[in-house]
């Protein structure tokens, strides 16, 4: 909006109207503005959606003490509090497994659905500050709303209508399906989505290797892919055996790594929403990254340094980038340690639907399980242990797991002994919740600072 007004004042000559031409200044001002609504909106946003769950109840109400009788909350609470201080002082277990369960209970009565801060502080800046003639924005734009709205009905329906289960699965992934979808048909119709192939050309004069990008913008299949030459892979690789129908094959195959890559993230974003920070910490970082590579191939001089493809006009997203870190980071301030708001399903499915379709707009996706290596193994770490439960439940009759809980960050939050057949005991202690956060988010760091590094390696 302000940059299509900036574009009608440089008719006048007016100082300071040129600024907005500046990507780099706009994703400043993006970023910044990202964090104030964040910090103005954020505790009256956080005020109200505390008593809309007091109003409706709250996704997970306690009303039983250890013995089965019914209590109402507030007398729970001080029940086990009247225990915690009659423990001896050297009983350090009985203190410490009392005390999990008031943090139990602190987290049921945390407000969720802080998620629609998230959304708020991103739009804003890109509807303001972003030009909304671009396709990349605007599938962002859609991006944002459609994964929101998904996981608004999650959190709806587990909150209003105190469905524990929320939304039913097979919804949840024909919405991230349809989301896919809508990415793969835009790419493939916008005659605005095109890229130059970076090529390796021999100077004959000085006798080195020169990286050129073609003149001609073409409509392809190719994405990034580190250790092969130019980075360069075109999906058609999987259907060159079809000879003439390999361009069409390699579509077909894209438009399902797309519905494929969507649908992964977004589940396994929401699978590591699971302690205070995390989910929004780890989605900063990847936000970072992300900004970085989309800059770095929407800028041909860089795009040749580093010989990786040229997409034109995909810089505009880095105002887009900025908006997300800036509401990310912002929430950090609410959701870090111990947490006044929980993001719910209608922040980390939208989180991890933007980091997935953002990678897809920039051509990047194929690099996302290095990147986004803590929502891998917050995936497979659940996949893994509902197989291997199934699977030991069939042959013994007894169920056998191999984390002592998953996702994999609540595996560290149990000690030994505290649960039957499982394969992996250690850690030995249980370890405090912001410390596994803590490094949770320096893995995102190495694996971030790995990623950039694989651009050198061919």
């Amino acid at each position: 909006m302000l940059y299509h007004l900036s574009q009608y004042l440089q008719r006048f000559d007016l100082p300071g109207a040129h600024l907005m031409d500046y990507i780099t200044f706009r994703a400043g001002l993006a970023l910044a503005l990202s964090l104030f609504i964040v910090i103005v909106i954020g505790n009256p946003m956080i005020n109200w959606l505390r008593k809309f769950y007091v109003r409706h109840g709250g996704e997970d109400q306690r009303d039983l003490d250890h013995s089965g009788n019914i209590v109402g909350r507030t007398n729970y609470l001080e029940k086990i509090r009247e225990e915690l201080e009659r423990i001896d002082e050297n009983d350090t277990e009985k203190k410490a497994e009392v005390a999990k369960m008031l943090e139990k209970d602190r987290k049921s009565e945390t407000p969720g659905m802080g998620g629609l801060i998230i959304i708020v502080a991103i739009l804003a800046p890109v509807l303001l500050l972003g030009r909304l003639d671009n396709v990349y924005v605007l599938l962002m734009i859609i991006a944002t709303l459609w994964c929101g709205a998904l996981g608004f009905a999650d959190d709806y329906i587990k909150i209003v209508r105190h469905n524990k289960k929320g939304l039913k699965g097979k919804f949840k992934v024909v919405g991230q399906i349809g989301l896919g979808v809508i990415v793969a048909l835009t790419m493939y119709l916008s005659p605005s989505i095109v890229m130059n192939e970076n090529v390796e050309v021999h100077n004959q004069q000085t006798g080195e290797i020169e990286i050129v990008h073609k003149q001609q913008q073409a409509k392809t299949t190719q994405t990034t892919l580190p250790f092969i030459k130019n980075h360069n892979f075109d999906y058609n690789w999987f259907t060159r055996w079809t000879g003439d129908f390999a361009k069409t094959g390699g579509w077909i195959v894209f438009f399902i790594a797309c519905i494929f890559i969507v649908t992964a993230v977004s589940n396994a974003a929401n699978l590591t929403d699971g302690l205070d920070g995390l989910a929004s910490g780890t989605s900063a970082i990847y936000g970072v990254a992300l900004a970085i590579m989309c800059y770095l191939g929407g800028h041909v001089g860089f795009a040749t340094y580093l010989n990786i493809m040229y997409i034109p006009d995909s810089a505009e997203l880095v105002i887009y980038a900025a908006a997300f870190i800036g509401a990310t980071v912002g929430f950090l301030w609410y959701n870090s340690y111990p947490a006044q708001v929980f993001m719910g399903d209608t922040g980390s499915l939208c989180l991890g639907g933007i980091v997935a379709v953002f990678a897809i707009l920039i051509r990047k996706e194929l690099l996302l399980p290095l990147l986004c290596g803590v929502f891998v193994v917050e995936a497979l770490s659940n996949m893994l242990q509902t197989g291997y439960y199934r699977y030991t439940y069939r042959r013994t009759g007894i169920g056998k797991r191999i984390f002592k809980m998953s996702p994999i960050h609540h595996h560290f939050q149990i000690p030994a002994g505290k649960i039957n057949h499982v394969l992996i005991q250690k850690p030995t202690n249980a370890q405090p919740e912001n410390k596994i956060t803590m490094r949770f988010l320096l893995v995102s760091i190495m694996l971030a600072v790995l990623t950039f590094v694989t651009f050198k390696i061919r």
